[in-house]
């Protein structure tokens, strides 16, 4: 049989499972992402062959937390390693290749906004309407993380 008589890429079945994201204090970034209203699933800390493998790092240890949206649909799943260390670069900007941001929907912009100030988190520029659907911002978070947050202006009925 070749890959043709299997069946399209389509065929197979695929869900997001999560966005993880390496970070520089674990506990400063779960307490931002809990504070928009996500909620840790659970916590761990990973090492071993297995993480060796499936990482691709020798030696790989690393703390964990694995967060989801408030709708069970959307989950993070955050890493602060251990070993080897982290390496720390210049904070991504919208522009470049590479992950680029995670987005929420939130219910009230401005609130998400004073939380996240809370945890001395800033829009990159302010916060902008798209054509009377949305009111959306760029906030730089923990570790650098660009955070889309969005506010619906038009409930669907």
């Amino acid at each position: 049989m070749t890959p043709c008589e299997l069946g399209s890429v389509k065929d197979m079945p695929i869900k997001l499972e999560n966005v993880g994201i390496a970070v520089r204090d674990l506990e400063a970034t779960v307490a931002f992402f809990t504070d928009l209203g996500l909620t840790v699933l659970g916590r761990d800390t990973v090492s071993g062959e297995w993480t060796d493998t499936a990482v691709g790092l020798d030696g790989n240890h690393a703390r964990i937390a694995m967060l989801q949206t408030p709708d069970g649909n959307g989950r993070l799943e955050l890493f602060e390693y251990i070993h080897p260390d982290a390496i720390e670069t210049e904070p991504t900007r919208p522009n470049e290749i590479g992950m680029h941001r995670v987005a929420f929907s939130v219910d009230d912009i401005d609130e998400a906004l004073e939380i996240a100030a809370k945890h001395g988190c800033r829009p990159l520029r302010g916060v902008a309407t798209y054509e009377d659907l949305y009111k959306l911002t760029y906030v730089r978070g923990p570790s650098g993380i660009i955070v889309m947050l969005a506010e619906e202006l038009t409930k669907k009925s």
